[in-house]
């Protein structure tokens, strides 16, 4: 349809030149174009003209303006198909999705064949997931272009996310037959037409088009697995099992092949099962997954006699994975003894006679003790020995101080004996050991954040990050989540509630970074015919945010804005000072630069205003604004997510919900998910949704979480017995879960029930003393006291578990006020129980440590004085020699080291 506002030929050829201008991203000269239009008197209000001006201007950055010329565009000419699809345009850059559809269907009103509208429509509802209307507008540009390729892909794969499978496997068979074929690009449709039988359970006929195309597919291994599959679907099994088999001998590392050929040819034994594996390693001798696999399923002598062959294999060869490799057998006793069995009578038979065994005629190097005892001490450690992990550790390190694993081991051990001060102390050793490797520099990082030495880890982490780019923004840029979410744990520890916020809010925007950056993909796959992966990366995205990471991150926001909600943040100057005395020296004078920059610019900003009111001059004044603009949007950009702004909300449980919401839709075989919903409930009174995280907790609720599913009985009860005037429905409903729940006694006799069954297990006293002060307050010592009696016999007690009652205590939402000799008494006993635990620790030997810690001259090599970042010369010194050590083999370095001691 022509618009309402006809453009004269001279003006029309304007026109088109800004269009043109527009897609060259010409924006200068677009501007020159649209200011010759709209100085003409007569087209001044040209709505498509303002429309095209107000886009260019918002590709320069200058939205504000941008959107009022879109605006006044729009009403000039509402039934112009320009103005809604450049106003739907302006919409999408700023990420409103739902409105640009809005636009996009408006201008299709007025051009409903508009190819650029219906394609920039198509990308949007697929993006938002809108697959029914995917559909109709890719049948539309089907039918209005049907000799383009991306018109029926797009069909296509709208039919088969919509599991509409025949429909599309008949239109790609169609568009197979329109088109020349590209040999890649034709290979990639004929297995994605065969990934859309499969899906749709057609074995035999995509069997058949396997057979038929197989001249015309060259990803032959995507061929073979393909089709082995499908032999097992139709019962082939001979077949299948020469497709695996093959599959086997092309890569003999891949475990899924041997799973495969397993379920094919159906062993009916242990020994038919290890025939399998020997044939394969016959033939490949020195693939490792042959010789590993089958220790999975192996007992009694003929594991011992496998593990013991790979183990001498490993540790001469110097093999520091060997452990990893193993660690799946650790799931059972008897394999688990056995291994420690065999590396104790390794160690000693090297220590006495350098063989592995007395009757052996060959003699191992020095290394092959060494890596025998390194692999030992990861053992212990994974049995819970810390201490004989330790001391066998430092018995190496004597022996061979340079061998970078071991520092890294002991760091290990340390951490899990609580001892975060000596972890970071190694793991700071083994980093200065080989300064090049940016693996032991992210572990030396995460050491210190674990010890709560942000600025310490910030320093380290720099070591690997761009020439003069901070910290911050280089991992906001390289999406490091990892960083931020251990950062956010820290900073909550410390009560820093505000930076903790923001990095989880962080850590969410990468998420919803990743979501958007798949728009640029919707066209690029189709028209690179990656399909399949296509595909699965939508798959993918709805379900991203299961993630670990956005699970640690949204768990850590959510006990947050829990916090907040039931200790509301006073913003003052104690608070401030407070703040201030937890940072470290490095800290606060980042946090002083940072003030002082924002005075500057306040500074700054106040000159330009004092400018802008005496000056006369028209350029003069653009330039102030654009200044004004761009140091705005720098301002802007720096308080997207202010600790200040984010811990003083108004509304910490909604914010909460924010992000409980993705955890219940991808998270919720996870029990926390429920728990924290539970927890988001009662503090919003809404017994019903109560009641729904209940009983979903108690679903996927294991032994370990009955302590706090109990706790969350308890409160249910107490809130139900409590509740007035509550409406039928509700109380009809709560009447019928009771005792699905568990809670249809007396809540003060299922508490006590609970207490006398679970009378020896740490957490279940600490989950009871909470149930039994929150039911009555006045029975507050008796809660302590149960608290207090725990002793060496007690169960379930860990570094984790003692750390969360112990700042129970010390805190006031579970026991109130607690005096501070209960808390030193648990301390005392806690630390009678880890001796080398820092949290701990009394205050003053605590305040000594991390005296020692934070400015530990000896670990980092920099001045005692914070303000100097210089090497001390002795310092100098190790670390030159240590970057000497850079690049060498860690085997050849312990070797070179073991020979000159021998």
């Amino acid at each position: 349809m022509p618009t309402s506002q006809p453009l004269p030929p001279k003006e029309k050829t304007l026109f088109n030149r800004i269009l043109k201008c527009y897609e060259q991203k010409q924006y200068k000269n677009g501007l020159k174009f649209a200011k010759q239009i709209l100085s003409n008197p007569k087209f001044a209000e040209h709505g498509e003209t303002l429309a095209m001006k107000g886009l260019t201007l918002n590709c320069t950055g200058k939205k504000e303006e941008a959107y009022e010329l879109v605006k006044r565009g729009l009403k000039n000419d509402l039934k112009s198909h320009v103005c809604w699809h450049v106003y739907g345009l302006l919409q999408r850059s700023d990420k409103k999705y739902d409105e640009a559809i809005k636009c996009y269907r408006n201008a299709l009103r007025w051009d409903k064949e508009n190819l650029h509208i219906l394609r920039d429509l198509s990308m949007l509802q697929v993006h938002m997931r809108d697959i029914e209307g995917y559909r109709e507008t890719r049948h539309a540009l089907l039918q209005l272009k049907p000799g383009q390729r991306a018109p029926w892909i797009g069909y296509a794969i709208a039919n088969h996310l919509l599991k509409d499978y025949t429909v599309a496997f008949k239109v790609l068979e169609e568009f197979g037959k329109t088109q020349q074929e590209m040999v890649y690009e034709h290979s990639e449709l004929l297995l994605y037409q065969n990934y859309i039988l499969q899906e749709a359970g057609l074995f035999q006929q995509a069997m058949e088009h396997l057979e038929t195309n197989k001249e015309k597919i060259v990803d032959k291994l995507s061929w073979l697995e393909y089709k082995g599959d499908l032999c097992v679907k139709l019962d082939r099994l001979e077949d299948a099992e020469k497709i695996f088999t093959s599959l086997v001998n092309r890569n003999p590392e891949n475990h899924s092949y041997y799973q495969k050929l397993e379920s094919v040819i159906k062993p009916s034994n242990a020994v038919e099962r290890l025939q399998i594996y020997d044939a394969v390693s016959a033939i490949f001798p020195k693939a490792d997954s042959p010789k590993s696999l089958p220790l999975t399923f192996l007992t009694g002598p003929m594991f011992q006699e496998r593990i013991d062959k790979i183990m001498r294999e490993q540790l001469k060869r110097g093999v520091p994975p060997l452990f990893v490799s193993l660690k799946p057998l650790y799931k059972e006793q008897e394999k688990v003894k056995c291994i420690g069995e065999i590396a104790e009578q390794f160690i000693r038979s090297l220590e006495a006679n350098s063989k592995f065994s007395p009757d052996d005629e060959e003699i191992e190097p020095p290394t092959t003790l060494l890596w025998a005892r390194f692999f030992h001490a990861q053992h212990l450690d994974k049995i819970k020995e810390y201490e004989k992990a330790l001391q066998l550790i430092n018995e190496s390190l004597e022996h061979t101080p340079t061998l970078i694993e071991l520092h890294v081991l002991k760091a290990k051990v340390l951490k899990h004996l609580g001892d975060t001060a000596g972890a970071v102390a190694s793991m700071d050793e083994a980093q200065s050991l080989d300064t090049a490797d940016r693996f032991i520099n992210c572990k030396c990082a995460a050491y210190m954040i674990r010890n709560d030495m942000i600025s310490d880890a910030e320093e380290t982490a720099a070591k690997f990050t761009r020439e003069n780019v901070s910290i911050d923004e280089y991992l906001k840029e390289m999406q490091c989540m990892w960083y931020e979410v251990a950062c956010a744990d820290a900073h909550s520890r410390a009560n820093r509630y505000g930076e903790a916020l923001k990095k989880c809010h962080e850590v969410d925007k990468h998420f919803t970074e990743i979501i958007e950056d798949q728009f640029d993909f919707h066209q690029y796959c189709m028209r690179k015919m990656t399909l399949r992966s296509y595909v699965k990366m939508l798959k993918l995205e709805d379900s991203l945010r299961s993630h670990r990471f956005y699970f640690q991150a949204a768990k850590t926001a959510i006990k947050v804005y829990i916090h907040l909600h039931d200790e509301p943040y006073q913003p003052g100057d104690r608070i401030q000072d407070e703040k201030e005395s937890s940072m470290s020296n490095a800290e606060l004078k980042k946090l002083r630069n940072k003030q002082r920059r924002q005075e500057r610019k306040k500074a700054a900003a106040e000159e330009r205003k004092k400018n802008e009111q005496h000056d006369k001059s028209g350029k003069k004044k653009q330039q102030v604004k654009n200044n004004k603009t761009e140091d705005d949007a720098e301002v802007k950009k720096e308080e997207e997510f202010a600790a200040e702004k984010l811990v003083s909300v108004c509304n910490p449980l909604e914010q909460a919900q924010k992000f409980l919401a993705p955890l219940e839709l991808y998270c919720s075989s996870k029990f926390e998910t429920h728990y924290l919903a539970f927890q988001i409930a009662e503090r919003r009174g809404t017994l019903l949704v109560m009641l729904r995280a209940l009983l979903r907790a108690q679903k996927v609720a294991k032994e370990s979480d009955m302590p706090n599913l109990h706790a969350c009985r308890v409160r249910f009860a107490k809130k139900v017995r409590d509740a007035k005037d509550l409406p039928t429905a509700a109380s009809e409903v709560i009447s019928l879960h009771m005792k699905i729940i568990g809670c249809d006694i007396d809540v003060e006799k299922l508490n006590e029930q609970f207490i006398t069954t679970n009378p020896n297990s740490l957490t279940h006293i600490f989950a009871g003393a909470c149930s039994l002060y929150h039911l009555n307050s006045s029975r507050k010592d008796e809660a302590l006291k149960m608290i207090l009696s725990i002793n060496s016999n007690t169960q379930n007690v860990s570094l984790k578990v003692c750390e969360i009652v112990l700042r129970s205590l010390q805190g006031k939402l579970d026991f109130g006020i607690v005096e501070t000799d209960i808390a030193a008494e648990f301390r005392e006993k806690c630390h009678a129980i880890f001796p080398r635990a820092c949290f701990f620790l009394s205050p003053q030997l605590a305040a000594e440590q991390n005296g020692n810690v934070n400015g530990h001259p000896a670990i980092n090599g920099l001045d005692s004085n914070p303000e100097s970042g210089d090497l001390k010369p002795e310092h100098k010194q190790v670390n030159n020699n240590s970057n000497k050590l850079c690049g060498i083999e860690t085997s050849a370095r312990a070797e070179d080291h073991c020979l000159q001691v021998v």
